[in-house]
């Protein structure tokens, strides 16, 4: 090997990352290290510090960061991208703190990683603060920047923030209008999904297949057949194909983590067990299912088809979860009406990420369905100071369970009582009253409650 290149080495290296072979990538390093001795070209130094980073050897990694003379953005980056590749989401924050501190200002691929830290973390305040960071530096209005921005503001809950920097964003590609329509979906707002998608056809927009999968979701969870017939026909005219390895393998395009998800929560909302777990294969092949944003997307679709062994078994077989994993897995106990599992996983989460409005949909709609409405009383009551501190929430709780069941009596008075008990009377007897419009009869739901307890 002593007549390779340096360039004919971190081809070699890259090889060990796509081959997942840590064997190949340290031989390769000796090489390196025997043949270049201490003259390492900069280049190579980044190529060495990416493949530890994304093989899982994070400390490796670190040390050779360390004993690189000259450390530049494109180093630091290096490190921060294959952490976050990795599920080490803390440490990239924590390098990028480091790189902060000596003066190195962070470019537009730096960015992108750490805002996709602090969404794994679910750390809105961390976010904010980088986006100061990116806005002072003029790199906020770079495209994959601002939309990892907006994704972050998104998926931790600040939807106003969210909705500004998609107003303010000049050059929207079709990322951006793939990070508002997919989490419009996540978020319950499906109407808003496609009005967004109608809104990125008019101004010419060309949608890819993330475009198309959170449409079709869409159509899925507002119950409008129709539409999702028309989309059908343009799904056809456009040459998409109906398997999603046949149309990425048409193109040469390489599946990544967000492309998987995306698939993966359309499917969920279309009950499409088999096709999820068609996709849930591909994301084997692809190295990607152990992606904490695929892995939440799996729990997620495993729940909603109804298959709870396989939603348990990818829960916990997640290196990492975040809150999104966990209101996933409660959803999937919800969606079977068992109570037990919902409130015990409840109760575990809360050692490892914070309860939020979507967790208290979740183990209420299971308080609800399997009848336990003291129980849900009491689970209210332990989150009333998130619940009653921000007046919304209460009405999002109120409208999600609706949306599951419009006629279940059992949402209507538990949600009824806990406004009752939070001196909200208004909302009260708003929800009372939508219980006899819907023809729901409180004495009968009473009956059927005291025989269930």
């Amino acid at each position: 090997m002593t007549f390779l290149t340096p360039n004919s080495l971190a081809s070699i290296l890259e090889t060990a990352v796509s081959t997942h072979s840590s064997l190949l990538g340290r031989a390769t390093h000796a090489q390196i290290l025997k043949t270049l001795q201490c003259a390492i070209p900069p280049f190579l130094s980044i190529h060495l510090i990416s493949m530890y980073s994304k093989l899982d050897l994070p400390n490796s990694a670190q040390l050779l960061l360390q004993l690189t003379p000259t450390r530049c953005v494109v180093t630091w980056t290096a490190l921060i991208s294959g952490s976050v590749q990795t599920g080490y989401f803390s440490s990239a924050l924590l390098y990028f703190s480091k790189m902060r501190r000596e003066n190195i200002k962070p470019n537009d691929f730096t960015f992108p990683c750490v805002f996709k830290a602090s969404t794994a973390l679910c750390l809105p305040l961390t976010g904010k603060q980088i986006h100061v960071i990116a806005f002072k530096l003029g790199q906020i209005n770079d495209k994959f920047v601002g939309c990892s921005a907006f994704d972050m503001y998104s998926k931790t809950g600040l939807k106003l923030e969210a909705q500004r920097l998609f107003d303010e964003t000049p050059l929207r590609n079709v990322a951006v209008w793939n990070a508002y329509i997919s989490n419009a979906v996540l978020d319950g707002r499906p109407r808003k999904a496609i009005d967004t998608f109608i809104k990125f056809r008019r101004v010419g927009g060309e949608p890819d297949l993330i475009t198309l999968c959170a449409f079709m979701n869409a159509c899925a969870d507002a119950r409008y057949l129709d539409l999702g017939r028309q989309l059908h026909g343009f799904v056809i005219r456009s040459g998409f194909e109906g398997d999603v390895s046949v149309a990425n393998g048409k193109e040469g395009i390489e599946l990544t983590d967000y492309m998987v998800s995306s698939v993966i929560s359309a499917y969920a909302g279309l009950s499409g067990l088999e096709f999820g777990r068609s996709v849930h294969a591909l994301a084997v092949k692809a190295c990607v299912e152990g992606n904490i944003f695929v892995g939440s997307a799996l729990v997620d679709m495993y729940g909603k088809c109804g298959s709870i062994e396989d939603c348990e078994q990818v829960f916990h077989e997640m290196p990492e979860r975040n809150l999104v994993s966990w209101n996933a897995m409660i959803s999937g106990y919800a969606h079977q009406g068992d109570v037990d599992m919902a409130v015990t996983l409840f109760e575990e989460m809360q050692s490892e990420a914070v309860p939020n409005y979507v967790t208290l949909i979740c183990v209420l709609s299971a308080c609800s369905r399997g009848g336990a409405v003291k129980l849900g009383n009491e689970i209210f009551e332990s989150m009333r100071d998130r619940v009653y501190g921000e007046p919304k929430l209460g009405k999002i709780a109120a409208d999600n369970l609706f949306k599951l069941d419009p006629k279940d009596s059992g949402n209507h008075v538990l949600l009824s009582n806990m406004f009752a008990a939070a001196g909200r009377w208004d909302e009260a007897t708003l929800v009372r009253k939508e219980m006899k419009d819907v023809g729901n009869q409180k004495g009968c739901w009473l009956q059927l409650g005291y025989c269930k307890e």
